[in-house]
């Protein structure tokens, strides 16, 4: 064995935390020797535990997800948005811009780029009792959009900032360790981060990044291969798909695993670069009278409709006592999923947001992302919509046939320079890959290292293989509805813990509000000052 081997080997054993570590690759490969091996009765069991949840407990998951959104509000507009995360005179370790590139890209940009095309034309044709517009109407059309809005606005981002605004406070204030389990801090203590309970918070974080990004990677993944199918002729079957999207994830997780925050912002630059030309050149190309004229309609009723759609749970539309089937589909699929992305983005962005206010942080993740995702939720969920209805293509019928992956290949093949725009799609779903599949290694290796800033590259290689594998049995054995089932038994979970990170906060920054207030005058405060010193149970 080579000195750089076994250096290699040393870095991976020295910062390994061994109970996290072995828990969560435990979990990890149970699921993918579970559904390679016992592919009935293992989709059979989440499937029954996946409608539990939504039909008896979905409308826990709105009031959490609507509680968090009025408490990043109040973090915006209250008396706590000045709080420093770091030394009171710190400056941001990144610009703005490479800021919002790389926590745009590594959030649920990925995901954007799946159902953009996708979801607004399912909303058209399967219409949610909220709306109750005839199926295929123009009510349809502008509610269809709305819950685009909706789903991928205000409340997506909510919990991500959430998760990671009290993390990095103790990590850039107190010298906390980056993880999950920091949220705890005034309850165990700082020097209490080791114990029992906080090793379940990170275990926890484990399997919900697990479930959350093997849904994401398993959707993309799809994508990615249909348009390689769409565009080449070359199919895969169910071996193929599991090979290609285990590779392309370790690929892209060795190819990055030198220079994370360099590659990281390199590639979330070109993604936004790719993204703005791609909704610019639809918006141009495509039907633009219809795209403003359904999306200001749409972009109006979110804002009236945001309470009433933030508690609608269906039940009275069908006569039923639980969440009905509609909510269950999609809303309450997609707080899940935000819900189970909290670990890996919340440590994402609390890995970058050092030097940056409490505000700065809530307005750039929750504000401003929603102010880039309307724009594009419009332009492809309205175009899809018009050149449906207008007969220049069958989107629906594609989706029908490749189910909702191949719904952006059409719509782009019926504008003028379709060609490139396809093209230029299947880059972006491939460059948004490579950052799912980075960034979320990166956050698994951060969990099981104790908060190690970059975790070696070997145990990023492990957690990219164990992922790639299982979202690519998740795609085989039970398609979207299988990744759609993980999602929200691995997000219910981190719902609870969301809240805790509230309650942290609110511990932490009400106590020292009078020293907030006046962020410029304020001396450094031992951990004591803030931080209870509990005692943990082990």
């Amino acid at each position: 064995m080579s000195d750089d081997s076994r250096s290699a080997l040393g870095q991976f054993w020295d910062e390994l935390d061994l109970l996290v570590f072995v828990v969560g690759v435990g979990v990890a490969a149970f699921a993918v020797l579970a559904f390679a091996l016992f592919e009935g009765p293992a989709t059979d069991a989440m499937q029954g535990a996946n409608d539990f949840l939504w039909t008896s407990l979905g409308w826990a998951y709105l009031l959490v997800m609507f509680s968090l959104v009025m408490f990043v509000l109040f973090l915006i507009f209250g008396p706590w948005g000045n709080i420093k995360l770091g030394a009171a005179d710190e400056e941001p370790e990144f610009t703005f811009i490479a800021y919002f590139a790389m926590l745009y890209s590594a959030g649920i940009a990925a995901g954007i780029v799946f159902w953009g095309p996708a979801e607004a034309i399912f909303h058209y044709d399967a219409v949610s009792p909220f709306v109750g517009a005839e199926p295929q109407s123009a009510g349809a059309a502008v509610g269809a959009v709305q819950y685009t809005f909706f789903h991928w606005g205000l409340s997506a981002w909510t919990a991500y900032v959430v998760m990671g605004l009290p993390i990095a406070y103790y990590a850039y204030r107190h010298d906390a360790p980056l993880r999950i389990s920091t949220v705890i801090a005034p309850w165990v203590g700082l020097d209490n981060l080791d114990g029992k309970t906080a090793k379940l918070v990170d275990i926890l974080a484990v399997f919900a990044t697990i479930g959350g990004v093997a849904t994401t990677l398993g959707l993309v993944g799809s994508q990615f291969l249909v348009g390689i199918e769409w565009t080449t002729g070359t199919s895969f079957g169910d071996f193929g798909t599991v090979l290609v999207i285990t590779g392309l994830t370790v690929a892209f997780t060795i190819s990055v695993a030198l220079g994370v925050e360099k590659g990281i912002r390199r590639i979330s630059y070109f993604n936004m670069a790719l993204f703005a030309v791609l909704t610019v050149a639809t918006f141009v190309l495509g039907p633009t009278g219809y795209i403003m004229a359904v999306g200001t309609e749409a972009l109006g009723g979110y804002i009236n409709d945001f309470i009433t759609m933030s508690f609608y749970t269906g039940a009275a539309a069908t006569g039923g006592t639980g969440v009905a089937e509609w909510v269950g589909g999609w809303t309450i699929f997609y707080w899940a999923w935000w819900f189970s992305w909290t670990p890996f983005v919340g440590l994402f962005i609390a890995r970058i947001s050092r030097g940056r206010t409490v505000r700065q942080v809530a307005v750039t993740g929750v504000v401003a992302s929603t102010g880039i995702t309307i724009p594009w939720f419009a332009t492809m969920g309205g175009t899809a919509i018009f050149l449906q209805e207008t007969g220049q293509a069958d989107i629906l019928s594609v989706v029908g046939e490749l189910v909702e992956a191949g719904s952006g290949y059409p719509l782009f093949e019926a504008l003028p320079l379709g060609g490139l725009l396809t093209v230029l799609f299947l880059v972006l779903v491939t460059t948004f890959l490579i950052t799912s599949a980075d960034s979320s290694t990166l956050a698994l290796g951060m969990l099981t290292t104790g908060g190690a800033h970059n975790p070696s590259t070997i145990n990023r290689v492990i957690w990219g293989g164990l992922i790639g594998a299982l979202a690519s049995l998740l795609m085989v054995t039970g398609g979207v509805d299988a990744l759609q089932a993980a999602a929200i038994i691995t997000g219910g979970p981190f719902a609870i813990v969301t809240l805790v990170a509230v309650a942290a906060m609110v511990l932490t920054f009400g106590r020292q509000r009078a020293l907030f207030l006046r962020e410029e005058d304020e001396v450094d405060v031992p951990a004591s000052a803030d931080v209870v010193k509990g005692t943990d149970d082990d």
